[in-house]
């Protein structure tokens, strides 16, 4: 069984907090006490715009500037490896040491994601950085009422030269940490190929997977986290039944491997009343 991974400095105070509460470390790592997801019901990914389902919702994934859904399970997205659109500015300007810098000295952005620099948790100096300023908003999705987080861009180390892995698995390894002692537990968001580790060495509660069935990555998030597992395809990948190349939504529903909890949604994460939504759950 793995012993509780020791706390950073940075969240040993709120952790000593909890502790009355939270029961210890369970057999799969995580704290015994906290709610995982359901495995039933209706799910929705609204990183966008937060908006109502008919009937009601019972599992949600929002970001940590909105609000959860009062009656669900309510999931918190952070951005935990890379800057979040409208701060680059701020960390380009207070933390440049933070971030990842190319031959040229120039801070790294994600081309899938221009308005995002990517982080360099390479050094525990940098780590203790990162920390400061991303702990405070796990704490604040546990006050605002989520019952977990979700930690986006695990995979930055895989997709930029020049992240130290190790430094990145400690960052994880700290944000686990920092959500279990604020009482949340907490996602793994895709990187199938660290499923297992994601598990067993991170202490991860269970999956959050992007395009699984598209990419045919499902069978790795099963694995490691059984039924745990939220997936959100996207509609501009999945064309009509027939399609020579891409899988079809028949094949999500379909696959064997597919989570649970399925929903395709458009890749915006648009609100009803949009042009561009799209809501479908397997």
């Amino acid at each position: 069984m793995r012993s509780c991974h020791a706390l950073p400095p940075i969240v040993l105070a709120a952790a000593t907090l909890l502790s009355m509460s939270l029961s210890g470390c369970a057999q799969n790592g995580a704290v015994s006490s906290l709610a995982l997801p359901p495995t039933a019901g209706t799910f929705d990914y609204q990183l966008g715009e937060p908006y109502e389902i008919e009937g009601g919702i019972d599992v949600v994934a929002r970001d940590s500037s909105a609000a959860p859904e009062p009656g669900a399970y309510s999931i918190c997205y952070v951005n935990g490896f890379q800057t979040q659109p409208g701060e680059s500015a701020e960390w380009l300007a207070e933390r440049p040491d933070l971030l990842l810098q190319d031959s040229s000295g120039e801070p790294v952005i994600d081309p899938d994601w221009p308005d995002e620099y990517v982080l360099d948790p390479s050094t525990s100096e940098q780590r203790d950085g990162i920390l400061e300023v991303i702990s405070p908003i796990i704490a604040g999705c546990a006050e605002s009422g989520f019952d977990a987080v979700e930690i986006d861009n695990l995979d930055t180390f895989t997709r930029f030269d020049g992240i130290d892995e190790a430094g990145a698995l400690d960052l994880a390894r700290a944000y686990v940490d920092a959500a279990h002692a604020s009482g949340l537990a907490i996602g793994q968001k895709n990187a199938a190929e660290l499923a297992e580790r994601g598990r067993d060495e991170l202490g991860f509660d269970f999956a959050v997977t992007e395009e699984c069935s598209a990419y045919g990555e499902c069978a790795s998030y099963s694995r490691a986290y059984g039924e745990r597992v939220l997936q959100i395809e996207y509609i501009d990948n999945l064309p009509a039944p027939g399609a020579d190349v891409q899988i079809s939504t028949d094949a999500v529903c379909g696959d064997p491997d597919r989570a649970p909890l399925t929903v395709i949604r458009d890749r915006d994460l648009t609100a009803p009343g949009s042009d561009l939504y799209h809501r479908e759950q397997c």
